[in-house]
């Protein structure tokens, strides 16, 4: 492939990215602290992104599965690309429109849908169209772009939410949507595929039942952890740990158990000829659930526990150090994976992330939360690049849109169990003592990093 090509087959990342890196950590709890009483921002934040996510995981194998059978001129992907980005836009024109928490909801279950729409035929090109000798250095260009974004947001969006002004964030958000998913559709080309013959209901049928079925875990695990914190009264010396106990078990066991149950739903009796797959994904949702974590309430954590007066600027700015760090890592892993191996490099990442975890465990300003956002950089970077490229060489080429729509399990499954579990733990342990909760939730996820 030429250079050029590894960019522009990756470019409408930086689309994604600008929209889930300003939405999920810095406009969705600008807005919804307007809305809701204060002790209960985080739940209604972790509900609101727990349903958007649920809707992520059913629309974004969705839509990888129909541009696998796609039969326009225009190849099988880049007419979801399309689609999927002038509808995300249009979603986040009412999102500035907003006056209701409920209204807010509805408008960002409409945007996942859409965004992922996108998302879901995206990852189908470096399958489709790089060679597999090439795939981890256009894994890692894919990292890059991915990246991008939060650089660009510390200097954007962050700044014009400090000055409350949303309906700019927004305009900017969708200008950069559109030029990049443009310029990814008008300069790829990809080639018609031939009719796939069999049916696609079963597998529609298949990918609701993965969705119901992750959402029925983490549910109940979530009325599991709220059952014990109701039974639990007392001290905090008795309360700590026990209920926290029962918020590590319910994490971690909803990403074990939800995600065999999802795939098995997902892939029915493909399942026993993919158990590698199977565990590609709870490896990635369970590293991935932390950054869903710190991504998620970095904004109130900042606010209310450090308090900091201008959370959204110094939001973007900790999401900026955690992605200049993890650019760095990406474009050195795919030398570095060559030399040392991709497990090695995969363990080493779990390390690290933990330690950078644990340093913010114990942060009481700013520099030691920019250091603790370094050292997750720094391991997200080689996860990224180095587990991407682990899970093209797992899913069958013919059907790479279905599987790594199906992988979406990790991604949006991620900030679902972090923000849906964890959202009520933070404000159950807030509540016994001021900001406990956010550590108690970025200590369980520190587990969940080193697994």
């Amino acid at each position: 492939m030429r250079w050029y090509e590894h960019i522009t087959i990756n470019l409408g990342w930086v689309g994604l990215g600008i929209t889930s890196g300003s939405m999920t950590p810095l406009i969705l709890p600008f807005m919804i602290q307007e809305f809701v009483p204060a002790g209960l921002k985080n739940t209604y934040y972790g509900q609101l992104r727990f349903y958007g996510l649920m809707i992520a995981l059913f629309a974004q194998p969705l839509a990888g599965m129909l541009s696998d059978r796609c039969r326009s001129v225009w190849g099988r992907r880049r007419p979801f690309i399309l689609a999927g980005g002038i509808l995300s836009s249009l979603t986040l024109i009412l999102v500035g429109f907003a006056n209701s928490y409920w209204f807010l909801f509805a408008v960002s279950l409409m945007q996942q849908a859409f965004s992922n729409t996108a998302h879901g035929a995206i990852q189908g090109l470096i399958p489709d169209l790089v060679p597999e000798a090439d795939r981890v250095h256009a894994s890692g260009i894919k990292a890059i772009m991915e990246l991008l974004p939060l650089i660009l947001i510390s200097f954007t969006v962050a700044r014009l939410l400090d000055q409350v002004n949303l309906a700019a964030s927004l305009l900017f958000i969708i200008g950069v949507v559109l030029i990049t998913m443009l310029t990814t559709v008008f300069t790829v080309r990809e080639k018609p595929f031939a009719e796939v013959s069999d049916s696609i209901w079963p597998q529609v049928a298949r990918i609701a039942l993965l969705t119901l079925a992750f959402t029925v875990v983490v549910r109940g695990s979530l009325a599991g952890t709220l059952w014990m914190s109701h039974l639990v009264q007392g001290p905090l010396a008795l309360t700590l740990p026990t209920v926290g106990l029962a918020g590590v078990v319910a994490i971690i066991g909803s990403i074990i158990v939800g995600v065999w149950f999802s795939i098995r739903m997902g892939l029915g009796a493909e399942m026993g000829k993919h158990t590698g797959f199977t565990w590609w994904v709870i490896n990635r949702l369970l590293f991935m659930a932390a950054i869903g974590a710190i991504q998620g309430f970095a904004f109130f954590y900042l606010q209310d526990v450090l308090e900091v007066p201008n959370a959204a600027g110094v939001t973007a700015r900790l999401m900026m150090v955690v992605g200049l760090l993890t650019l760095v890592a990406a474009i050195a892993s795919a030398q570095l994976a060559k030399r040392w191996g991709k497990l090695q490099m995969l363990r080493a990442a779990g390390i690290v992330a933990a330690l950078g975890i644990v340093l913010l465990l114990f942060a009481v300003d700013l520099p030691l939360v920019y250091a603790s956002g370094a050292l997750i950089g720094l391991a997200s970077g080689v996860f990224m690049a180095t587990n991407w490229a682990v899970g093209t060489y797992l899913v069958p080429v013919e059907e790479a849109g279905r599987f790594l729509g199906i992988s979406n399990l990790a991604g949006a499954g991620a900030g679902a169990v972090s923000n849906g579990i964890g959202g009520p733990l933070a404000d159950y342990f807030n509540a016994q003592q001021h900001g406990l909760g956010y550590l108690v939730v970025f200590a369980i996820f520190g587990l969940c990093r080193s697994e």
